[in-house]
């Protein structure tokens, strides 16, 4: 019982991937596993070896914001609605 089984494994990994994302998964793993090396260093006592810089995401690219669609003005005759819903003559 005081051993992780590849059950909670996968378990913790789940919940990582629901509140952490699927796209930033990958960089805070990345942290992680630095963080901790360079934690075991510092308990040791030897000097960090030169690590290359990291190289750049292989997954896609991420999505721009689209710009805000306007709504398009009424035929000359009909009723309107604003933003707050309330109908009004055009």
């Amino acid at each position: 019982m005081g051993a992780l089984s590849p059950v909670h494994l996968i378990i913790v990994l789940v919940i990582a991937l629901l509140v952490i994302g699927p796209g930033k998964l990958p960089e805070t793993g990345a942290a992680l596993g630095r963080a901790i090396r360079d934690f075991r260093q510092a308990v040791d006592g030897t000097q960090p070896a030169e690590t290359p810089p990291p190289a750049a995401p292989v997954g896609p690219a991420p999505m721009q914001a689209a710009a805000p669609m306007q709504a398009a003005a009424p035929a000359s005759g009909g009723t309107a609605t604003d933003d707050t819903g309330t109908t009004r003559p055009s």
